[in-house]
């Protein structure tokens, strides 16, 4: 059986996909091409590059060999026809908007994002004239309310950020494919290896590879995946499949197929924004693909006794972790994320901020920073950082109360983070049960 028809398994794929020995020096290991520009065969060979005539390397802004590797193992591992890296998640999830929406158009999003993303998409979208409303995903009537007949795509979190909500992924891209529009789920907090969300439907998956994919804490970057399914030319994306202005009339989907949204990310979008992902930090998310299986499996498994531990809590009036028994997504979780679902979660203090304030100044093992997915456990207090340019009412929306504390669990020993949760509980001075 050649290796073309033998179905790999998802941890040989973490591995091997996207990462070969390099044909001049035999390295096994990824090499960094930390290079600016390639040299050219001839003007022939050079043109065609150019022209998107012939695929080769033209400059490290639009495309790196390390990159191109990391790209490959992530799109292999999300089941897509391939992806594109960026500088930052923030980066990749603004092109992947930029390049498939013009003035005019209507986005419904979730209402329980990440706060980055809820300002991206508030602010980015008034300045580009792109209409944008918010839902609350748990219900699909409120996706169905949402849509009108400028709605050009659906985008949510996997789990959302930092309230745990777990999207109806198949239902939701159905209602989108039913009004002839894409899915974009952000997939960062389930990683590939807990959910496939193009499994169910999705068209584009958007990640911040800082978070699990590098597992570190190490390096900022971003990536789209595109399932290569969606049809741009169903009449609603002329900025996909008509002649491009930008790109001597070339129509990306005519002349592309499968990988047309991909080609317009990468030739147009991504040589004009500039937000390329470096070829160390490339270097590094492979590397961290390599073990994304082995650690995404500690960090769901010490998630889980943590949040347990917390429901046994006086001091915490409630625990929002999707995989708890009694978790309102529970039924979500089993189909979606049947091997755990995710290790970042938020729970409540009795108390309010300045019971907050006293729990996290009184830890020790855990890290106090605008983190998450880090091998090292991580706290932060969203209505003070991430989410502080969001409105009361928005912050109410994403589920964020001012005792809310979010956590981020790493692969240390479960018995040694409850240790440090229950002296910091211990810290909080009794008060009453306010919130």
């Amino acid at each position: 059986m050649s290796n073309d028809q033998r179905d790999f398994g998802f941890h040989t794929r973490s591995v091997h996909a996207g990462s070969r020995p390099d044909a001049t020096t035999g390295a096994r290991a990824l090499p960094i091409f930390q290079t600016s520009s390639y040299v050219f065969e001839d003007a022939e060979s050079a043109a065609a590059y150019f022209n998107l005539q012939e695929y080769g390397n033209t400059y490290s802004r639009i495309m790196n060999p390390t990159v191109a590797a990391f790209e490959e193992r992530l799109a292999n591992l999300e089941g897509g026809a391939g992806a594109v890296g960026f500088a930052s998640g923030l980066a990749a999830q603004s092109a992947a908007f930029f390049t498939l929406l013009e003035p005019g158009d209507h986005v419904v999003a979730s209402a329980a994002l990440y706060g980055g993303s809820v300002t991206q998409l508030k602010h980015l979208f008034r300045k580009l004239s792109i209409g944008l409303t918010f839902v609350d995903p748990d219900d699909l009537e409120n996706w169905r309310a949402g849509i009108t007949e400028q709605t050009k795509l659906l985008f949510a979190e996997t789990i959302g950020n930092p309230g745990g909500n777990v999207l109806d992924i198949e239902a939701v891209a159905a209602l989108a494919h039913d009004h002839g529009t894409p899915l974009m789920v952000d997939n960062t907090f389930a990683t590939p290896y807990l959910c496939r969300a193009m499994d169910w439907g999705a068209d584009i998956v958007v990640h911040s590879a800082t978070k699990f994919i590098g597992g570190h804490g190490t390096s900022i970057g971003g990536a789209v995946v595109d399932s290569g399914e969606f049809d741009w030319s169903n009449g609603r994306f002329p900025v996909i499949a008509n002649p491009s202005p930008a790109y001597h009339g070339l129509a990306f989907h005519e002349t592309f197929g499968t990988y047309g949204y991909l080609m317009k990310l990468r030739s147009e979008t991504l040589r004009d924004l500039g937000a390329a992902m470096s070829p160390f930090n490339a270097f590094l998310f492979a590397q961290g693909l390599e073990t994304l299986p082995l650690r995404m499996r500690q960090h769901v498994a010490n998630a889980l006794a943590v949040a347990d531990f917390l429901s046994t809590r006086d001091q915490v009036r409630s625990v929002r972790h999707p995989g708890l028994p009694n978790s309102p997504y529970a039924e979500r979780v089993a189909k979606y994320l049947p091997r755990g679902a995710g290790a970042v979660f938020c729970f409540d203090l009795h108390g309010g901020r300045d019971a907050g304030r006293e729990f996290i100044a009184a830890l020790n093992l855990f890290s106090h920073l605008a983190n998450v997915g880090d091998a090292k456990s991580l706290v932060i207090h969203p209505a003070s950082t991430t989410h502080r340019q969001l409105s009361d009412d928005e912050l109410s929306a994403a589920g964020i109360g001012p005792g809310t504390i979010r956590l981020s669990i790493g692969i240390e020993d479960a018995e040694d983070l409850i240790w440090d949760l229950e002296q910091g509980l211990a810290a909080i001075r009794p008060r009453g049960r306010q919130v």
